[in-house]
C-alpha cells in the first residue's frame, strides 16, 4: 500500500512530502506547500510506560485487553513505540503482568509492532530509603539470573531492558550475562559507589534511569552516584522532563555534558491522562494530580507519587522552558531512543527509515497530535 503524508519537517519547517510503502518511507522530497499548518516528526518512542489512562502494567489485575487499550491510548499521545515498565513486584506478579502483555502482543500486530520490549524495572534494586523511591521493600532482592531467565522464557525474549542497582555482589556477573543476551542494562536506584558504578560500566551498563530521581535527599558534595554517572562518557542518561521530577538548572546540566546521549522518558503511571482530583493507588495510596499537573502523596504534598505527564508533555517542556529548540527536544524522544537501542541506523524521517512519525499542530506551545502513523498506517486521526 502506497501513502503520502505532507506536512513541515520539524528541522527545517520546510514543506516535505513523505511517501510510505511496506511500512516503509520510501521518498521524502520537498513540496510546493504543507498540509495546513500541520508539521511531522518522527514517532515518539518512550522507554519508561508504567500505565496510562487508568491502566497499569504493575495492578496485579493487568489483561491482555488492557495492554491493546492503553497502546492505542499512547497512539493518541504520539507514541508509536514503548517499553511496559514492570517494577519490584512479587516473582509471580511480575510473571502475571509478563503473560498479558505477551498475550496481546500475539493478539495484535500492531500492539506487537508498538510495544518495543519491556522494561523490568525491579526487583533487583537498592533496598536504601530514597534510592528505592516507591518500590516495596519487601519485593526487592540481589540479582537472580534463573529468576530472570525464568521471567525472559515467560516473555519469549521480550524483555529487552532491565534497570538495576550495581552495589549488589551478583551484580557485575549478572550484567555480564545480560548483555551477553542481548539485554540492555541500566543503572537506576542506586545508592553505589563510584567504584561499583565503574564496575557496571564495565560489565556492559550503557545508560543511567530517569537520571536524578530515587535518590537520597542529600549527597556527599564530591563523590556520589549522580555525579559518578554523568561524568561517563559511556553512559547515556534517561531524564524526566515534566517539569516536577527535575528542577530547571539540573535539566540544563544534564542536556548538556549527556549531550547526544540523552533520552527523554515520561516515566508516565495509570494517572496520566486523567482529569485532576483526587485517587486511591496501590502504591502510595492517597495521591493528588493538582490542575498543574502534578502528581503528589496527599499526606505529604512535598512527595511525588509518580509522573502523570505524557512524552510530549515533557518535550512541551524543554522546549517552552527555553532549554532545548523544539527539534531538539523530540530527537530526545524519538530518535535518541531508537539510536540507544542499536535500532536500524536509518531513523526519523529520512529514505529507508520505518514509517513511525507523527503529524501535529502546535497551540499554544503545546504539542496537539493530529495524526499518528505506525509502520505506514494511520493508528490515530484526530
Amino acid at each position: 500500500m502506497k501513502t503520502n503524508f505532507k506536512g513541515q519537517h520539524y528541522k527545517t519547517g520546510k514543506p516535505i512530502d513523505i511517501r510510505v510503502n511496506g511500512g516503509m518511507i520510501v521518498e521524502v522530497k520537498e513540496s510546493l506547500a504543507a498540509e495546513g499548518e500541520f508539521h511531522l516528526a518522527p514517532g515518539l518512542v518512550d522507554l519508561q510506560v508504567n500505565g496510562f489512562k487508568g491502566i497499569d502494567f504493575n495492578s496485579g489485575l493487568l489483561t491482555a485487553d488492557e495492554v491493546c487499550e492503553l497502546t492505542c491510548f499512547l497512539w493518541e499521545a504520539g507514541v508509536t513505540t514503548y517499553f511496559p515498565t514492570l517494577i519490584t513486584n512479587s516473582d509471580e506478579g511480575i510473571a502475571e503482568a509478563i503473560e498479558a502483555i505477551v498475550a496481546a502482543c500475539k493478539a495484535d500486530e500492531r500492539v506487537n509492532a508498538s510495544i518495543g520490549g519491556i522494561h523490568l524495572e525491579g526487583p533487583f534494586l537498592s533496598a536504601e530509603d530514597g534510592p528505592r523511591g516507591a518500590h516495596p521493600l519487601k519485593h526487592i532482592k540481589a540479582p537472580d539470573w534463573e529468576l530472570f531467565r525464568s521471567w525472559q522464557k515467560l516473555a519469549e525474549g521480550r524483555i529487552q531492558l532491565m534497570t538495576m542497582a550495581p552495589e549488589w555482589p551478583e551484580a557485575e556477573g549478572f550484567i555480564k550475562k545480560c548483555t551477553a543476551s542481548g539485554v540492555l542494562v541500566s543503572i537506576g536506584h542506586t545508592a553505589a559507589s563510584p567504584l561499583q558504578i565503574q564496575t557496571a560500566i564495565g560489565a556492559g551498563a550503557t545508560m543511567s534511569t530517569h537520571l536524578g530521581n530515587a535518590t537520597h535527599l542529600s549527597l556527599p558534595r564530591h563523590d556520589n552516584y549522580i555525579w559518578e554517572q554523568l561524568a561517563s562518557d559511556k553512559l547515556w542518561a534517561s531524564i524526566i522532563a515534566d517539569g516536577f521530577h527535575l528542577p530547571k538548572a539540573m535539566l540544563e546540566i544534564f542536556v548538556k555534558v549527556k549531550e547526544g546521549r540523552c533520552i527523554l522518558v515520561s516515566d508516565c503511571t495509570k494517572f496520566a491522562g486523567l482529569a485532576p482530583g483526587s485517587y486511591d493507588s496501590h502504591i502510595g495510596g492517597q495521591i493528588e494530580l493538582n490542575k498543574e499537573g502534578r502528581l503528589f502523596m496527599k499526606e505529604e504534598p512535598k512527595m511525588l507519587a509518580g509522573s502523570a505527564q505524557s512524552l510530549a508533555w515533557c518535550v512541551d517542556h524543554l522546549t517552552n522552558s527555553g532549554i532545548l529548540p523544539l527539534s531538539e527536544a523530540l530527537d530526545m524522544a524519538s530518535v535518541k531512543p531508537m539510536e540507544w537501542l542499536g535500532a536500524n541506523k536509518t531513523l526519523g524521517l529520512t529514505k529507508g527509515a520505518s514509517a513511525d512519525f507523527i503529524v501535529f499542530e502546535r497551540r499554544a506551545n503545546t504539542i496537539e497530535i493530529v495524526r499518528t502513523v505506525k509502520s505506514g498506517a494511520v493508528v490515530y486521526q484526530g
